[in-house]
């Protein structure tokens, strides 16, 4: 992805996708929303996060996600989960995948002239050990607590490309 092309009239709409919305997006936007604020960054860019699939719409992310994030003071518990729509395409500026296999789904719907907003998650992060976070559902803990640190190494990288933006836009 190319510099991010900050908006004039609003702040910056980042969407973080993945299944069902209810262990990697949800863990991408907490740590985001707490990232952007501690950073003083929280006015100019707003979070949210869906899944591919409906399944969970309306339930709170899984409780050994919320679990994980509470060890590293994450609060998930306003989170709901919500499937990806046409609307949202048009509605927020970076919509992230987080493997590619969302990527693919995620161009294949996605409105003509806006394939530029959609891109990995895991392509913000400086020095990946990951090119894609791995869903932990099926897994032991070990996986909940490496989507938290590939979703700190990349969320640290997107508000790093904001700091910049910002910064060339003269804000």
């Amino acid at each position: 992805m190319s510099d991010l092309r900050l908006p004039h009239d609003r702040p910056l709409r980042v969407l973080f996708v993945c299944t069902g919305n209810i262990c990697r997006s949800p863990t991408a936007e907490a740590v985001a929303r707490r990232q952007f604020d501690e950073a003083g960054l929280a006015a100019q860019v707003e979070f949210d996060s869906a899944g591919m699939q409906g399944h969970h719409v309306g339930e709170a992310p899984d409780p050994r996600t919320r679990d994980a994030a509470a060890r590293r003071g994450y609060d998930l518990s306003p989170l709901r989960a919500r499937r990806l729509e046409q609307e949202d395409f048009h509605r927020f500026d970076l919509l992230l995948a987080m493997d590619r296999g969302h990527l693919m789904q995620m161009r294949r719907v996605c409105p003509e002239g806006l394939h530029d907003r959609v891109d990995l998650f895991m392509t913000f992060a400086q020095d990946a050990v990951a090119a894609e976070v791995p869903d932990p559902y099926y897994g032991g803990e070990s996986g909940f607590e490496l989507v938290l640190d590939l979703c700190e190494a990349a969320v640290a990288g997107l508000r790093e490309r904001l700091m910049e933006a910002v910064a060339r836009r003269g804000v």
